[in-house]
């Protein structure tokens, strides 16, 4: 926890200001590294709430290769809501609401919010229970999952990169390819967003397993005290 509480007050008294893609603006740093030891504990955030359940359902969301959001609502889970509402409502058969900019609009609007989470929860709602709205509007494009386990080559063939992950770790643990990426430039511009954890490495000595995962982008909650 104290990584991340030294994280943020780096952050807050180095970090640059800069414009982003939503148009809130950000406090950002560049190149940040910090170190766990599983062998003492799992490095989870102690001052504030984790819904771990919600960490867990998306990670086999991942590992099962899936990239639709049906599997997560399923499961209670609403992480990837707004990126496919987002597919929904700009489309040409939507026809309710104007839902331009709604993330920020549902902050500041209270009249709005209510009107959007009406709509959100009717998207829900067809996603669980309409297969071919599911299968249309539901999908998210060639994200995580889908570069995980089902990487598209040249040729037209696949690759499962976490598969063949683990039989290089079973085979040749001093392998220095124990290597998995979800940044794919060619699908990056029909993803509904492109990965933030791109990378990852895998690292076998003295009969321990390291991993070193590189991360583009992520966000900081200063929810605690420093």
């Amino acid at each position: 926890m104290k990584q991340y509480l030294d994280l943020e007050k780096f952050v807050l008294e180095n970090g640059t200001h800069k414009g982003d893609r939503t148009g809130t603006g950000t406090i950002s740093t560049f190149g940040y590294q910090m170190r766990y030891d599983l062998a003492e504990g799992f490095p989870i955030m102690t001052t504030k709430r984790v819904p771990f359940k919600l960490v867990v359902s998306e990670l086999l969301w991942f590992l099962h290769g899936d990239t639709n959001i049906r599997y997560l609502l399923e499961h209670n889970n609403n992480i990837w809501n707004e990126w496919a509402f987002e597919r929904w409502i700009k489309s040409s058969e939507y026809t309710g609401p104007d839902m331009t900019d709604f993330g920020l609009r549902a902050e500041s609007d209270i009249a709005f919010q209510a009107v959007y989470l009406e709509e959100m929860a009717r998207f829900k709602e067809r996603i669980l229970k309409d297969d071919d709205f599911a299968t249309q509007y539901g999908e998210l494009g060639n994200i995580y999952g889908k570069q995980w386990r089902e990487w598209r080559t040249s040729t037209g063939e696949t690759i499962d990169q976490l598969a063949d992950l683990i039989e290089m770790i079973k085979t040749n643990p001093n392998s220095r390819r124990l290597i998995v990426s979800a940044w794919n430039p060619e699908d990056v511009p029909s993803m509904a967003l492109p990965p933030c954890h791109t990378l990852f490495q895998f690292y076998v000595a003295d009969g321990k397993l390291s991993c070193q995962l590189y991360q583009r982008s992520a966000d900081i909650f200063f929810r605690s005290a420093i």
